[in-house]
């Protein structure tokens, strides 16, 4: 893994966590959620609700 990817991965956790998509990962969908979050965390910036139920 590249510099670049390290530093995207850390943003993209960085972001989730603001926006609350750790609290409570107590189901699948959760977890899921949590971790497309930091997969495409620049559409967090934008007010885009990715949570799967």
């Amino acid at each position: 893994m590249t510099i670049g990817g390290i530093i995207y991965l850390v943003l993209g956790l960085f972001v989730a966590a603001s926006q609350n998509y750790f609290d409570h990962l107590t189901t699948l969908g959760r977890l899921l959620s949590a971790i497309i979050a930091v997969l495409v965390w620049p559409l967090l910036l934008f007010g885009i609700d990715i949570r799967i139920s």
